[in-house]
């Protein structure tokens, strides 16, 4: 026991010793935690965001994920659902900017102004905006503008005598043979007009021509020196509230899917008051409501 004990006795110079060594130890674990938490602090306060790195960065994750997620095809964005938004990689307040623009009855017609409109960032804008597809008549010049809403008079009247030697015949009685006499139409597109009047079940105004895959806007402004809407049809409208899917998508503008998404929306919704809802159903073609509306009833 008393050996024991003798291990725990230390003189004076021993003692001092002992202090000094845990003062030596305390102060260095001190100036340690100090040294480290202001390293932090110094890295924490230099760090600076580059700005176009950062949206580089963000451009190529957009990209990915649009490449990754979903095909693109070519869309108005005047009507990109909270679906589709989400998908292009828009946040919920540039959706609902585009949609609180909308529904006070304006469109966009510019990737600058859907920029202007929803604020999305440059890149994002870089990415989506090859995709837009605004009607032609947004488009074009001012002269084509003028050509392509023509009034009814100048309609039954036809065309200019300045512009044209030729009387003016009914679109909806021209034959392959008639249409391919009009510079810029041959065999084949001419043989798509007439299928494509004769799926509508006639033309029921000149603006429907634009409607021909493959026929440019010049030369639907040549064919309509020569041939316009004289003698509309008698059609069955459909009834919008009432047909099936099957029925609806025999109407050329409408695809098997927005007709299927119609009915949907019907079933969920119930009566559809009004065409303007139709802009809220997947991959409606809006920019043609004033055509469709010929061949629907509410």
């Amino acid at each position: 026991m008393k050996n024991f004990k003798s291990h725990f006795r230390f003189n004076k110079q021993e003692r001092s010793g002992v202090f000094y060594l845990l003062f030596i130890i305390v102060t260095l674990q001190l100036a340690y935690f100090v040294l480290r938490s202001s390293g932090a602090a110094e890295i924490n306060n230099s760090f600076i965001e580059n700005e176009p790195l950062q949206a580089r960065i963000d451009s190529l994750k957009v990209r990915e994920q649009l490449k990754d997620s979903i095909k693109i095809y070519p869309f108005n964005p005047n009507y990109i659902t909270d679906f589709k938004g989400y998908t292009l990689g828009l946040s919920v307040e540039e959706i609902d900017r585009l949609h609180d623009f909308r529904n006070n009855g304006k469109f966009v017609n510019s990737a600058e102004d859907f920029q202007k409109v929803t604020q999305v960032s440059d890149s994002l804008l870089q990415i989506i905006s090859p995709y837009f597809k605004f009607p032609e008549w947004t488009q074009r010049k001012a002269k084509s503008t003028s050509s392509y809403k023509r009034s009814s008079t100048e309609q039954e009247r036809g065309v200019r005598k300045a512009e044209s030697k030729f009387a003016v015949s009914d679109l909806n009685s021209a034959t392959i043979e008639e249409l391919r006499q009009i510079n810029g139409i041959g065999e084949k597109l001419s043989a798509r007009i007439v299928k494509f009047r004769d799926r509508l079940g006639g033309f029921l105004v000149n603006e429907q021509l634009y409607d021909v895959y493959g026929l440019e806007p010049e030369v639907v402004e040549r064919t309509l020196k020569r041939f316009q809407v004289l003698k509309k049809p008698i059609i069955e409208k459909i009834n919008i509230n009432t047909a099936s899917a099957k029925n609806l998508s025999k109407l050329v503008y409408l695809q098997k899917s927005v007709s299927e998404g119609i009915v949907n929306y019907r079933t969920d919704k119930g009566t559809i008051l009004s065409f303007d809802e139709l802009s809220k159903i997947e991959d409606f073609p809006f920019e043609k409501i004033d055509r469709i509306k010929l061949y629907l009833t509410l």
